[in-house]
């Protein structure tokens, strides 16, 4: 199988971070690249999910991710409002639709994550 490896540009783009950043990375050994034959380094996608931590098969490009349990599920009309104990010291709420609330079958004390990206909080499980 055929390992993916992208352009250090991309890395940083995907990492959220400076293309100078992957350079000083990649020489005090904290990520690992590879080189192509002009000598650019490529860096393997592996290494990038590990960096982020968000190895899932879900596709969510989220670092931040909260694991936790429902505390409660308020339903009115087409939104549900999910608070969520997290396993650090926090509590997050997050407005949902209805919809997505029963999909994923939310009710107080099954295991749910909260995903915050910019200033939305996305639910999963």
């Amino acid at each position: 199988m055929h390992r993916q490896l992208v352009p250090a540009r991309e890395a940083a783009a995907r990492l959220g971070v400076s293309l100078d950043t992957i350079r000083r990375w990649d020489r005090a050994g904290r990520i690992r690249t590879e080189r192509d034959p002009a000598n650019r380094r490529l860096v393997p996608v592996e290494e990038i999910e590990r960096l982020r931590g968000t190895r899932r098969e879900d596709g969510l490009s989220a670092r931040n991710r909260l694991r936790g349990v429902v505390r409660e599920v308020k339903m009115e009309g087409l939104l549900a409002q999910v608070e969520l104990d997290v396993t650090s010291p926090a509590r997050v709420v997050a407005v949902i639709t209805r919809e997505a609330a029963e999909a994923l079958a939310l009710r107080p004390g099954v295991q749910a994550s909260a995903v915050v990206k910019a200033t939305s909080v996305m639910i999963d499980r």
